[in-house]
């Protein structure tokens, strides 16, 4: 039968266009992107229903913190393999470097999965057996306010897969068995958590004055490899591949002796395991339990001694300068079984009159009564920031600036606005409003100030001198109400009390939301509040 009268299927068109010969895939002069099995992969990633995996590894991870509280370290070890190698763990493990910010960033194979095909054959091929982690790519950044660079590793992105996979089955263990008073890199906890805590250990007047704030020196670049090795509780051989990958820099391949890579997925916990047990050797040493197993108040009282930590940064309260120098010989001990030491330059024994700086905030006491306030640094970072993006849209139209100044501006208001910040956020608004007008004279030098008062600043509602257009206005961080944060109830899992975390944040959310429901109804009440009574008669009939 010739060609022309046949059937016309795939094969039969394949075997006639190729002069009588069936032809072979790798062949074929369709796009790679446009093949049958690339489609059917990507139409298989953009169908999946993220409800089904996010619930299949939670109900794991839940039920490895369990047996993690009964101590069934053998159990844990089942449970972990099970997630590890559960295709719904994968197809997470797979989403996560492809979803945050540096998922455009491609690792020394300079591969990115930018495609659903890509992303769906990334999470098939994910695997433990025969893994070989590749080498990190090296860069540095620049630290704020110092000359100093730090080192940053960027991983392949199938190796941030496999970190993020393993992160997964590890991240329960490191919930269930962290630091109370630990909030960095934590799940449902935030700098504004541990700014609270340290507000309770010292807001009353009986509170301990003498604080040592504490700073771990290359925290992430020194941690003994050995130490993570005995003491993670993963599988021992992948956890080699994580440490000793090495990287890469100025195309010369470095080994790595010690430390996790700052840009791995799994790095925050590792450190965060590490540095867990500060806590309790202080309780042990200063809070010695009765027979009853309770807290000895009396003991306590007498040394004051409390601990809070974000990541690499902590302090510790004590009732005297001698007892915050004998806790910091014993930080310093436990710290050198990890290979870590503390900062000489940034490790200070502080009384609570002066002051000291934790997270962007400034902590205390003003005659007996202890406030917290933004920082200087942190104003001045802030303030460094606007005035560089003024600086460089010295030529941008005025909405180009207010667009770029916004975002700036509302995060660091929201990020103080649970802190004694209101005179800070007035002084900033005046700080701004002498940049702007700088800005604008320098467009309009032959103008007069009222023509450039007139053109950039107008009357909204009540308020003169706004910096707006037609169709937006700057935000004036005046305009931010003070919200205070909720104490965090320190004894709750993520993962065995995700409800009460769930209904925390839902309140929270509801207090901002009251202001700006404030806001709404005030300006509704200008336009439903009637000029006339006939007005309201012909608007409301009864």
């Amino acid at each position: 039968m010739p060609c022309s009268e046949r059937r016309l299927t795939y094969s039969t068109v394949s075997y006639c266009v190729n002069e009588g010969k069936s032809m072979k895939v790798r062949n074929s002069i369709t796009p790679q992107g446009e093949k049958l099995t690339n489609v059917q992969l990507g139409n298989q990633w953009n169908n999946i229903d993220w409800k089904k995996p996010e619930k299949h590894v939670n109900r794991l991870q839940i039920r490895i913190t369990k047996a993690v509280k009964e101590c069934k370290w053998y159990l844990v070890k089942r449970l972990q393999y099970l997630l590890t190698h559960s295709y719904y763990a994968k197809l997470l493990a797979t989403r996560k470097p492809t979803q945050n910010t540096g998922k455009r960033t491609a690792g020394v194979d300079g591969e990115t999965w930018s495609s659903p095909e890509t992303k769906m054959k990334a999470a098939l091929s994910l695997t433990d057996k025969k893994y070989v982690a590749k080498p990190l790519k090296r860069v540095y950044i620049e630290k704020h306010g110092s000359n100093k660079k730090r080192p940053l590793g960027i991983p392949t992105m199938y190796d941030r897969a496999m970190q993020s996979l393993y992160a997964l089955a590890l991240e329960p263990i490191a919930e269930a068995t962290g630091d109370r008073t630990s909030f960095g890199f934590r799940k449902f906890r935030s700098t504004h958590d541990a700014c609270e805590q340290v507000f309770f250990c010292l807001c009353r007047e009986n509170s301990p004055e003498w604080i040592l704030e504490g700073d771990i020196k290359g925290c992430f670049d020194n941690i003994s490899h050995q130490w993570l090795i005995d003491n993670i509780h993963m599988d021992k051989s992948i956890l080699k591949q994580f440490l000793k990958a090495g990287y890469v820099f100025d195309r010369q391949l470095f080994s790595t002796e010690a430390g996790t890579p700052q840009g791995g997925i799994i790095s925050p916990i590792l450190a965060n395991i590490t540095l867990d047990g500060i806590e309790k050797l202080l309780a042990d040493k200063y809070h010695k339990k009765t027979k009853s197993g309770k807290q000895n108040s009396r003991r306590a009282a007498n040394y004051k001694v409390n601990f809070s930590r974000y990541a690499d940064d902590f302090i510790v309260t004590a009732k005297t300068e001698e007892i915050a120098k004998e806790v910091k010989e014993l930080i310093k001990i436990f710290l050198k079984d990890r290979g870590l030491e503390l900062s000489d330059e940034k490790t200070l024994i502080t009384h609570i009159d002066n002051g000291f700086d934790f997270l962007g905030w400034n902590f205390r006491k003003y005659k007996g009564k202890l406030l917290v306030k933004p920082s200087k640094k942190s104003i001045e970072k802030v303030t460094e920031k606007i005035s560089d993006i003024i600086k460089t849209g010295k030529a941008w139209k005025q909405e180009h600036l207010i667009d770029a100044l916004n975002p700036v501006i509302i995060g660091w208001t929201n990020y103080h606005q649970s802190a004694v910040s209101s005179e800070t956020f007035h002084k900033m608004d005046y700080r701004i409003w002498n940049m702007l007008w700088h800005w604008a004279k320098r467009r309009h030098p032959r103008k007069s100030k009222h023509w450039i008062a007139r053109k950039y600043w107008h009357r909204v509602g009540k308020r003169n001198w706004v910096f707006s257009d037609e169709n937006r206005k700057l935000r004036y961080l005046s305009d931010t109400k003070i919200i205070r944060h909720a104490r965090l109830k320190l004894d709750m899992n993520p993962y065995l009390d995700k409800e009460y975390f769930v209904l925390r944040k839902l309140k929270q959310k509801a207090k901002k939301l009251t202001e700006m429901a404030d806001k709404v109804w005030d300006k509704v009440k200008k336009i439903c509040i009637p000029a006339t009574e006939t007005m309201t008669n012909n608007c409301c009939p009864i």
